[in-house]
């Protein structure tokens, strides 16, 4: 009887919301005690975050100029196009997701030396903390009405008053209190499990976000949904 409650004791539950409120508890327990209910949990964000872009997507988000379809195109094409968007969208949800996930989470291990199943864990709280950024956003938009593309949450709206390249601002809008708290918690975990010097891993990880906000920002220049608009009209026209 006594080894078997040893052998429970040597095994945790994942909780999302709890590791998240009590990060100690849960670094202590990946360090000494198999984890349990993980894949699930990956599931379950997975899940929430898909769903989230859809209902983006649905409610009209970043697709503002596929209305000219409508209006000059006719039903048929603008039908075609929201379907198309739609489903991008969600190759997008999930690519954006994968990355965070699972290629950050093999960048640091490659960095750190850190295993990958303690650094998933870690990855997935920053998926978490992107997504709930994201839905506080969409509620936001949703009681407003609008939408904008420079996030409240960042310093994009300040950039918009000192700077006007759009690159520097795309780039400070990448820059939000979400970073510095994902920045914090990706600081703690990578500490407890690597005796790296914590200025490196400090300097490591702003490195990181800094240069994923250039690479964002680079792209969020691109024209993209023009291009799809165009794409969709030019293939309506050929029929």
């Amino acid at each position: 009887m006594v080894m078997g409650r040893e052998r429970d004791d040597m095994i945790f539950d994942f909780r999302f919301w709890r590791g998240l409120a009590n990060q100690q508890e849960l670094i202590t327990n990946l360090g000494s005690s198999t984890m349990r209910d993980f894949k699930k949990r990956v599931w379950m964000v997975g899940l929430f975050g898909l769903l989230l872009f859809v209902l983006q997507e649905i409610w009209g988000m970043n697709s503002e100029q596929l209305t000219t379809l409508y209006a000059f195109g006719g039903k048929d094409p603008y039908t075609i196009a929201r379907l198309m968007s739609l489903i991008g969208i969600v190759i997008w949800a999930v690519l954006y997701m994968a990355f965070h996930f699972f290629g950050i989470a093999f960048l640091l291990n490659k960095i750190t030396g850190i295993t990958l199943s303690k650094l998933a864990v870690l990855q997935l709280f920053v998926v978490g903390i992107l997504l709930i950024e994201k839905g506080l956003m969409f509620f936001i938009f949703v009681l407003s009405g609008t939408t904008t593309p420079i996030s409240l949450f960042s310093f994009g709206p300040l950039a918009t008053i000192v700077f006007e390249n759009p690159f520097l601002i795309l780039f400070f809008n990448q820059l939000t209190i979400f970073t510095a708290l994902i920045i914090g918690l990706q600081v703690r975990f990578i500490r407890a499990f690597t005796e790296m010097n914590p200025r490196t891993i400090v300097s490591m990880l702003i490195a990181i976000h800094i240069a994923m906000s250039l690479i964002t920002a680079a792209i969020g220049l691109l024209p993209l949904e023009e291009w799809f608009v165009s794409f969709v009209e030019g293939g309506a026209s050929n029929e």
